[in-house]
């Protein structure tokens, strides 16, 4: 039964599968079931955090009531407005949380309203802000005749509403007991912006109402998602990929850096940027249902990115396509169990299957009327480079040793072909034929399965995806061994891992991968096996926490989430299976 910690003391960390998402597009952060906002890199999801508590910084956002609790909450349906909520020995409380909407490049809004729904309410309010992933103090804040109080933190200006009586505190920052009459509500609106503030704070009624009707435009209703198993999740993973997505149409892989995919592993990445591999998984899962603005979107960002590089399509931009940053370390103590990093190796990595995902993505478009002449070029751009570069070795799916990966491979073949047929460009079938042939002649198991490439002869999950994309035929032999021995070899308890890193357990080496999970399940319907294919679906869609979000990894032994959060292509995945399944259902 939690109490609020004392106004100085940084909170601590939670489980992973506890937190919840507030996202605008732009940039995101994430909430605790205590109230405490512990995250948030703004004005851009790239730039450094100015709450960075998650990973052990000085930044957080508390509202807490001040007596024992116990947690609860959820979205409140069709968008990323969460409604906290806290039963006490006096009542109960509710809290109305989100980003508010339509984003506003230079400036971050934080909407929070306080709701005394059963007895009066008492808050203890700690606000902290450190820019730079908390190497910038704030200044001392200043209230002015309003009651409104002002800061300054690295490049970021602060402007908190609503808490006149806060009192500044030796430790830094403003700290309050907020108390609410029975019935009643309080608004708090705190504002950062990359300029001094000129104008006069949101109205929290219109801000409310205007972030309410974003989320109602972007998001699916309940009617157009009839018949989908789970369709409530998927609406709820649509409203998770929008808040993720930004303007140009990327959709930043997770909201987060730092967040161990295994204790001292070694493992922590900064996910906050934009994968094209990731980006074709989402535009093709929108488009199984139907021409959406997400799909559109995954077009245009993939499309400006291939005109731009060509043959030298990096695996991944930040999310106004510029290049990813080197990696560093923060100096910070890490999320327990990881360390901190900020940037990504990944920029000096070849990844041919971004390539054949491109023209997946491009062709999905076009069947879907949303390609327009620049994305008919990238297409060509795309193919151009797959002739220029297959014989080359690359970093594959899961970002290892170069080398000859039989994914990449057929891929390759799966967009050629995709492509070939949408855009009527039957001259690009001979070079997908030489992929297939090529992959058939150096990569197929003595079993009759695809193996990892030439010279590793082991099972990978990422080979369903070959079938499922069209390289080849769903119930060819290649296809159905693969399943049979991913099934064999690496699932437990119909979830699903990507390979085996040594010999022992799988689960000494890492969680099992929620995407593969999705793989199997729709492998399964491939080969006629719906109800399986259910069965994994169902399965999988359950390994989240009580706000509905995925990481990358599940730990099947202690059913928690493990990585960075939420993880886009999870969601992503979640909503093709569901799609994918209910006509054979």
């Amino acid at each position: 039964m939690p109490t609020a910690s004392r106004p100085c003391a940084p909170p601590a960390p939670h489980a992973l599968r506890d937190y919840a998402l507030l996202a605008d597009g732009l940039r995101g952060a994430l909430l605790g079931p205590d109230g405490v906002l512990c995250w948030l890199c703004a004005p851009r999801w790239d730039s450094d955090a100015v709450l960075s508590a998650l990973i052990g910084g000085p930044g957080w956002y508390g509202l807490t009531p001040t007596g024992a609790y116990v947690p609860g909450g959820r979205y409140e349906d069709g968008g990323l407005v969460y409604r906290s909520r806290w039963v006490t020995r006096g009542g109960a409380v509710e809290c109305r949380e989100a980003l508010a909407r339509p984003a506003d490049p230079h400036r971050t809004v934080l909407l929070r309203r306080v709701l005394a729904v059963d007895g009066p309410a008492e808050l203890a309010v700690s606000l902290h802000l450190a820019a730079g992933f908390g190497t910038d103090r704030a200044t001392d804040p200043v209230r002015d005749e309003a009651g409104r109080w002002t800061l300054r933190t690295g490049p970021l200006h602060a402007r908190l509403t609503g808490l006149p009586d806060a009192r500044p505190e030796r430790c830094g920052g403003l700290h309050a007991v907020l108390r609410t009459a029975a019935g009643g509500s309080h608004d708090l609106v705190l504002e950062l912006a990359d300029r001094p503030f000129d104008d006069a704070p949101p109205d929290p009624d219109r801000a409310w109402a205007d972030t309410g009707a974003a989320w109602a435009a972007d998001v699916p209703t309940p009617g157009e998602l009839a018949g989908l198993p789970g369709s409530r999740d998927v609406r709820h993973a649509h409203a998770v990929l929008t808040g993720l997505t930004g303007p140009d149409g990327g959709t930043v892989a997770a909201a987060t850096t730092s967040l161990p995919e295994r204790a001292e592993q070694g493992r922590n990445y900064d996910y906050r940027y934009v994968w094209i591999r990731d980006q074709a998984y989402i535009g093709q899962a929108v488009a199984a249902r139907g021409p959406h603005p997400l799909l559109a979107g995954s077009a245009r960002f993939v499309t400006a990115r291939l005109l731009t590089d060509g043959p030298r399509l990096a695996p991944a931009y930040t999310a106004d396509g510029g290049p990813v940053p080197d990696l560093r370390r923060l100096e910070l103590p890490g999320y327990p169990g990881g360390f901190d990093v900020a940037g990504n190796l990944v920029n000096r990595q070849f990844q041919l299957d971004g390539f054949g995902e491109s023209l997946l993505l491009l062709a999905a478009a076009a069947r879907r009327g949303q390609l327009d002449d620049d994305g008919r070029r990238a297409a060509r751009v795309a193919v151009e480079a797959i002739a220029a570069r297959y014989r080359e070795p690359d970093s594959g799916i899961w970002e290892t040793v170069p080398d000859h990966w039989t994914h990449s491979r057929l891929t390759c073949a799966a967009g050629l072909r995709a492509a070939a047929d949408a855009l009527r460009r039957p001259d690009w079938l001979p070079l997908a034929e030489r992929l297939t042939a090529g992959a058939l002649t150096d990569s197929l198991h003595p079993s009759g399965r695809w193996q990892r490439s030439p010279t590793d002869p082991a099972v990978d999950a990422a080979l369903l995806l070959p079938a499922l994309r069209g390289a080849v035929p769903s119930r060819a032999r290649p296809s159905r061994a693969t399943l049979a021995a991913v099934l064999a070899e690496l699932a437990d308890d119909h979830h699903c891992y990507r390979f085996r890193h040594a010999p022992g357990p799988l689960a000494e080496a890492e969680g099992a991968f929620l995407l593969c999970g999705f793989l199997v399940a729709l492998s399964h319907l491939g080969q006629g096996n719906p109800l399986e294919a259910l069965r994994w679906y169902e399965r999988n869609r359950a390994a989240c926490g009580p706000p509905g979000l995925y990481a990358e990894e599940y730990d099947v032994a202690q059913r928690q989430l493990r990585g960075n959060l939420p993880q886009a292509f999870v969601h992503a995945l979640l909503m093709e299976a569901a799609t994918r399944l209910a006509p054979a259902l």
